[in-house]
């Protein structure tokens, strides 16, 4: 049984298509939320729908376990109120 459940923890990473398991650290980004402006550009153009507006506008990562570390969320941010936490 060992196996198979190391076997789940692969495909359930694979699935997702990211490299990094962040269910045992801090979630993929960081959002200062006293920098964003709420332009939206993350949610516009993350691959993976990462974020969700919140009821202001800004950016919540909604669905942390898809975030692959693309880069384009935070490289685009005007503001630059995005983080990674692992690169």
């Amino acid at each position: 049984m060992n196996d198979s459940s190391r076997t789940g923890e692969r495909t359930s990473n694979a699935t997702t298509g990211s490299k990094y398991d962040y269910e045992q650290g801090p979630p993929p980004l960081n959002i200062n939320y006293d920098w964003c402006k709420a332009c939206n550009i993350c949610i516009a153009l993350c691959p993976k729908q990462v974020f969700e507006p919140d009821r202001d506008g800004k950016p919540v990562l909604a669905h942390p376990e898809n975030c692959t570390q693309c880069t384009i969320c935070w490289v685009h941010c005007p503001d630059f109120a995005i983080t990674s936490n692992y690169k």
